[in-house]
């Protein structure tokens, strides 16, 4: 790749990463809610804490850190080994 080519492509890719880094959040879906303690270990849905940076990362089952999105009104009568699920945030595991 010639000096140019490189710097158009360059300048290309850093346009196209501020235009998704910019694009508005979507809505929340108030028919969603998140819920602690209910994923399975590798299927939470997004951050939670240490231990966790996003979608999959949990590292056990019913990781009381990690959410995943449940229907709402539904979490706190999900069962776990661990008890039912929860609205708030419990600690990372150890």
């Amino acid at each position: 790749m010639n000096k140019i080519s490189a710097s158009v492509f360059a300048a290309s890719v850093a346009t196209a990463l501020s235009l998704v880094a910019s694009a508005p959040a979507p809505a929340a879906d108030a028919t969603k809610e998140k819920c602690y303690g209910v994923a399975l270990k590798g299927q939470n849905d997004c951050a939670a804490g240490p231990g966790t940076t996003c979608a999959g990362t949990s590292k056990i089952d019913h990781q009381q850190n990690a959410w995943k999105l449940v229907p709402a009104g539904t979490c706190e009568a999900m069962k776990t080994p661990n008890g039912h699920g929860s609205l708030t945030q419990g600690p990372a595991p150890a």
